[in-house]
């Protein structure tokens, strides 16, 4: 499990970025970030690895309190988070087996991984992982001659190959097609529900976070202004969120349009009858 509680993050002459923010996320939990942006969904999930330090609050992961950490510890406790970003972030020049490899660098000796001999364990389970995601047909090939979806489908398999135990995504499909990005989303989901794995997404697409997430958190200037269930995602919820908008599809307004039509005729019609 993990637990954060209090977390605030402030740079120097600057407002609060993360304001006494505490929730927790349980195993096998997928957590949705939203929020416009500036709100604070990143900074966040870059605190709980500390690739920003919080400015007060604790994290603890698996009763691992990893805001106290020494270097040395974090190096070890950043092993069982697995983070899989926006862009990618692969070796262009890499084949997609290395890439994967690239998971366990914080398991083997510098050595090993300098001359690219990683144990057969490794290897055998980063087949395992590319089968999972289905890739297995491209281990060869070099990362730059895949698709935007094969690319987050290799980031996702270097994730597991770390071994984790907590999944932290920035924006999986902010690059992807609508088809693409449910099947990368649909994917994280089995994999979290397969290995009881929690993680936290932060995601910019509000319908996507309704279908793939369990719970939703809402932050807006740094703060918590929602966390819920996705059916509890309102348009009164979701104009305290991102502020006033309007929310309804295209097709949607033509629905209740072509509705209130249809009961001003049904209205007109019994007033004649009268």
């Amino acid at each position: 499990m993990l637990s954060i509680q209090h977390l605030s993050k402030s740079y120097k002459n600057s407002r609060l970025i993360l304001d006494d923010i505490s929730f927790n996320v349980q195993k096998g939990e997928i957590l949705g970030l939203i929020g416009p942006s500036g709100a604070g969904k990143s900074t966040l999930i870059r605190c709980v690895n500390r690739l920003i330090e919080p400015t007060q609050g604790s994290i603890v992961l698996n009763g691992v309190v990893l805001s106290g950490l020494s270097s040395s510890k974090l190096r070890e406790q950043r092993r069982l988070i697995g983070m899989i970003f926006q862009e990618y972030a692969l070796v262009e020049r890499l084949s997609v087996m290395e890439n994967v490899l690239s998971g366990t660098l914080g398991y083997v000796p510098f050595w090993r991984s300098f001359f690219r001999q990683f144990p057969q364990e490794k290897i055998d389970k980063a087949f395992a992982y590319l089968e999972r995601v289905g890739l297995l047909e491209h281990t060869n090939k070099r990362a730059d001659e895949l698709s935007g979806g094969q690319k987050q489908r290799v980031g996702i398999a270097r994730a597991l190959a770390q071994n984790p135990e907590l999944l932290l995504i920035d924006e999986p499909t902010a690059s992807l097609d609508p088809k693409t990005s449910r099947q990368i989303m649909r994917l994280i989901r089995e994999i979290c529900k397969e290995q009881q794995l929690p993680a936290i997404i932060n995601i910019h697409d509000v319908p996507l976070a309704q279908n793939f997430a369990d719970r939703i958190i809402g932050l807006n200037g740094g703060k918590i202004v929602f966390d819920g269930s996705p059916d509890a995602l309102s348009e009164t919820v979701l104009t305290t969120i991102y502020g006033e908008e309007e929310w309804h599809t295209p097709a949607e307004k033509e629905e209740q349009i072509h509705t209130k039509g249809s009961s001003e005729s049904i209205e007109m019609k019994l007033e004649l009858a009268v």
